[in-house]
């Protein structure tokens, strides 16, 4: 039976070089099918050729021929991201799709383009920083997040895949220098929806964590918008105030003590000290990574660290292997 799948997928990706554009549709639409419903088919399709040709069709005219290769090379992200990584001009072919989102690419192609990289990235560290060094991916995945019209799928895709761009310290300041810190908080300041926010927040907390934040942060007022977010009237979510207590926490620790002064600002402004009560809620209800950020950003911040001793001491109970 495994020689016979293997014979099928080679006879299907020998299509995709095909000189008739609708043979190569039909086997563009067979091989998403067969790398959606059977995961053990992914590799076969991959040792077949198939990369260099769903790479190719990123630069079509087709919408559905684009979002067919797009969608299989998702699919194949999820078991076959060696071979991915290994085959050249992947990463161009994707760039490609991502920066015209607003143009030749349709959003469902933009949507797996983007959720690819996620998924290369998510489960390896090594291909981050290769990822990070293609400034065109970075710059692409902010402008759809950055632009008006893009669909709230695109948005949610291009985040995550910034999120794990972000997980290598030093693809930071490059996200930075493109732009990534207004364009996020442009999102977190104007998007209604829950989702969005939070995942916005969540790259947020990721960028804040360089040198470099400080002074983007400082010009669209970053501390005042996050601790704004944990005061309780706000209505946000415990997701999203815990991603504001993580960014305010890696901002006063890596920015520099202006950074410092200005988290400590923000977190003590107001007279009803809303934000310092957001922060306790996320100390007392949090999970327990949150817990641990919200009590060590309670001391950085207090001039009374002792009011929160109980919570100190209650996170010291915490499982270590859960944090």
């Amino acid at each position: 039976m495994e020689t016979a799948k293997r014979r099928t997928i080679e006879t299907i990706v020998s299509k995709l070089s095909s000189v008739s554009e609708q043979t190569r549709a039909a086997a563009l639409a067979e091989l998403r099918l067969i790398s959606k419903q059977d995961p053990d088919s992914r590799p076969i399709i991959a040792d077949a050729g198939a990369i260099p040709y769903l790479s190719e069709t990123l630069y079509s005219s087709s919408p559905s021929s684009q979002e067919n290769a797009a969608a299989t090379l998702l699919n194949l992200s999820i078991t076959s991201r060696e071979s991915l990584m290994s085959s050249r001009g992947l990463l161009d072919a994707l760039s490609h799709a991502l920066r015209h989102h607003d143009t030749t690419t349709s959003p469902a192609a933009v949507q797996s383009s983007a959720a690819a990289i996620y998924s290369l990235l998510i489960a390896e560290e090594s291909y981050r920083p290769v990822v990070g060094s293609k400034r065109d991916i970075i710059f692409s995945l902010i402008h759809v997040i950055r632009y008006q019209d893009s669909h709230p799928r695109s948005i949610k895709d291009a985040l995550k895949a910034l999120f794990a761009v972000a997980l290598h310290p030093a693809n930071r300041s490059t996200m930075i220098s493109l732009g990534a810190i207004p364009a996020l908080f442009s999102l977190i300041v104007k998007d209604s929806r829950c989702g969005i926010v939070e995942d916005a927040t969540a790259v947020m907390a990721q960028v804040a964590g360089c040198e470099e934040s400080e002074e983007g942060m400082r010009r669209v007022s970053g501390a005042s918008v996050l601790a704004d977010l944990l005061d309780p009237c706000t209505g946000s979510s415990l997701r999203i105030k815990e991603n504001a207590v993580s960014a305010l926490l890696n901002l006063a620790r890596c920015g520099g003590d202006e950074a410092r002064l200005e988290v400590a600002s923000a977190v003590a402004s107001g007279a009803d000290e809303g934000a310092m009560e957001g922060i306790v809620y996320v100390a007392e209800n949090g999970s327990a990574k949150g817990r641990k950020k919200a009590v060590d950003l309670l001391k950085l911040v207090s001039n009374d660290s002792r009011r929160f001793d109980h919570l100190i001491s209650d996170n010291d109970n915490d499982n270590p292997n859960s944090i």
